[in-house]
């Protein structure tokens, strides 16, 4: 859903890259056609679609993921607000579609950047251009150790890892979800959950989780 000009303060409080443009080419960006809302739960980008442009996130939270032919899911990253999502960066530059999917874990609001723009930014302006690098420098970093916590690491310690992550003692979430998370099945994590209830990590209640221990599940992911 459309909606009107954002305020261009808060923009470029969340995005300082944009602050040594002109002040008419970012009324130029800002325009409201470029503005959306959208609710939790819409996907904001599917695999194998062309990439229509570059999204600077204001408000909520995106989890990009990867689909397996078997239908289960990993997560590969969040985007928050003042980041922005390196897949559709890597999908403008490369002139590539989408490879993952993008869906909106709360409400959003964001500005999409019209290709021409983005290309013109990455050109004309080199603080955007170093912005996106470095997204692309420290997104592959999160990447590679993801890739090594699924080769090498066991699964209770990534679930351990996962728990604490959140920060919070008391997580609204479900088995399903946080298996999404680790790209496993829901049987296993909530096998795994039990074994961490067992030992009096965690306290298990419908869709909520509460942790007990958090010395102990600290302990369990450092192992």
């Amino acid at each position: 859903m459309m909606s009107a000009a954002v305020d261009p303060q808060k923009v470029l409080d969340l995005y300082p890259p944009l602050a040594g443009l002109a002040a008419e080419r970012l009324r130029a960006l800002l325009q409201p056609q470029v503005v959306m809302h959208l609710p939790a739960g819409t996907q904001v980008f599917a695999e194998h679609q062309p990439c229509q442009g570059f999204p600077l996130l204001l408000e909520g939270s995106i989890k990009v993921v990867k689909l397996a032919t078997s239908g289960r899911e990993l997560m590969l990253y969040r985007v928050a607000p003042g980041g922005s999502c390196i897949i559709s960066s890597s999908c403008l530059l490369g002139h590539t579609d989408y490879n993952a999917r993008g869906i909106a874990e709360t409400p959003l609001t964001l500005l999409a950047l019209p290709v021409a723009a983005f290309s013109a930014l990455m050109l004309e302006h080199p603080p955007f251009r170093d912005f996106v690098f470095h997204l692309f420098a420290e997104r592959i970093g999160e990447l590679m150790q993801l890739v090594e916590e699924v080769a090498f690491a066991r699964l209770d310690q990534r679930l351990a890892k996962l728990l604490l992550a959140r920060n919070e003692a008391v997580l609204n979430v479900t088995h399903q979800q946080l298996a999404d998370e680790l790209g496993s099945v829901r049987e296993i994590v909530s096998r795994l959950l039990k074994g961490f209830a067992a030992q009096g990590l965690v306290a298990l209640g419908r869709e909520q989780l509460t942790v007990s221990d958090r010395a102990g599940l600290q302990k369990l992911a450092a192992v």
